[in-house]
């Protein structure tokens, strides 16, 4: 994965996600995130009666976007992604839970199950690096 991409991620701290419901209706939501920028994962935590947790276990197909926790209204940057929800019993799901409570320890007094995004492509748009910048990545 490229390193601005990477640095971009871990910088920031809210993503917004959007599912999919049986009808083809997209729904989105917001969730603060850890990042495992090794494996490309992102973790997230929800409680299992929302509205976007049912939909994710029916379809794990999930697209999101991440901009920066500071806007800065000179500068386009963000990324745009798509991936899936993996099962907490995936190996790459293993250590979520430790992930996502490092960076989010008051995580621990919230009710709810840690999540997982497998990262499969990315759209960073920066135009601090020049206009029209995009940077681009996939998994291979």
């Amino acid at each position: 994965m490229n390193e601005r991409i990477i640095q971009f991620i871990k910088k920031q701290t809210c993503a917004t996600v959007s599912c999919v419901d049986e009808h083809g209706n997209s729904y989105c939501f917001n969730c603060f995130y850890a990042f495992n920028s090794e494996d490309g994962l992102l973790y997230f935590k929800s409680s299992d009666d929302t509205h976007h947790s049912q939909l994710m276990k029916m379809n794990s197909q999930v697209s999101g976007s991440i901009l920066p926790d500071k806007l800065n209204k000179l500068v386009v940057k963000g990324i745009q992604f798509t991936g899936k929800i993996i099962q907490a019993t995936n190996l790459l799901a293993e250590h979520a839970s430790v992930n996502y409570y490092k960076q989010h320890p008051i995580g621990l007094s919230v009710p709810g199950d840690i999540w997982t995004i497998e990262m499969n492509w990315i759209k960073m748009t920066d135009t601090s690096i020049g206009f029209g910048k995009k940077i681009i990545w996939g998994r291979e």
